[in-house]
């Protein structure tokens, strides 16, 4: 199992206690806000349709996602967000990629820099981890799933590539290609438990126990951190490895 698949998991583990602690919440806000931007009707605009039915997904009310749209097209007062990427270097020589939005990028910089170097990582220059990641629409389907089904329906709107994993599959796309492939899926009552673009790492970094513990450990923090939509890293932690940590955590 890689890393990928390993935070991908313990994301959504994650998932319901972050809600209870509202950091999903300002997440899904911030990228409501963004991509109303390009228009406050869903309609028209698919990068804001897709965050509404994220926002939907966890509950959040209909009043906060109508204000976070009204924010982004100017109708209500609100922070100028900015987007972009920081790279670093994590325990055992691991690329970490992480997409930031903020309204203060001095501050953001400063205090990801400070998290980095206390949790075993370091800042690394622009465009030096990057290369190492192709942005990517992910969907993992899991559960009893008819195979031939899937293949067709994924394929046939766009879909790059279908693989198995030890619980279900892994539909990858081109980012263009994700909404229609997402929704070509639950057009035939295919769900998915994770359905997001996202990074994938082109090649991994095998880690074993203490730079596997300390990995995750950085992951999280990262993660926790509410100018940081998302963190992607290129670590691949061994089955029972992963099972060690997981027991000491």
């Amino acid at each position: 199992m890689g890393g990928h698949s390993h935070w991908s998991t313990i994301k959504r583990h994650k998932a319901g206690i972050d809600a209870k602690r509202g950091k999903v919440f300002t997440k899904i806000i911030r990228e409501i806000t963004i991509a109303a931007r390009g228009g406050g009707d869903p309609e028209g605009n698919p990068a804001l349709r897709t965050f509404i039915v994220k926002a939907k997904e966890v509950n959040m009310p209909a009043d906060t996602i109508k204000r976070a749209i009204q924010r982004g097209t100017g109708e209500l007062p609100g922070s100028q967000y900015e987007e972009f990427t920081l790279e670093g270097y994590g325990p055992g020589g691991t690329g970490v990629l992480m997409e930031i939005t903020t309204d203060n990028r001095n501050r953001t910089v400063a205090e990801i820099r400070s998290l980095l170097g206390k949790n075993s990582g370091n800042m690394a220059e622009a465009g030096a981890v990057a290369w190492q990641f192709d942005k990517k629409g992910l969907l993992i389907v899991e559960g009893n799933i008819e195979e031939d089904l899937l293949l067709t329906v994924a394929l046939e709107a766009g879909a790059e590539d279908v693989k198995t994993t030890g619980t279900g599959f892994e539909v990858t796309t081109d980012p263009a290609d994700f909404a229609g492939v997402k929704e070509a899926l639950h057009n035939v009552q295919i769900s998915t438990s994770l359905a997001e673009v996202t990074f994938i790492p082109q090649n991994q970094i095998k880690l074993e126990e203490k730079a596997a513990e300390q990995m995750l450990k950085l992951m999280e923090i990262l993660d926790d951190h509410d100018d940081v939509q998302k963190v992607h890293a290129n670590f691949d932690i061994p089955e029972d490895v992963m099972e060690k940590v997981a027991a000491l955590g």
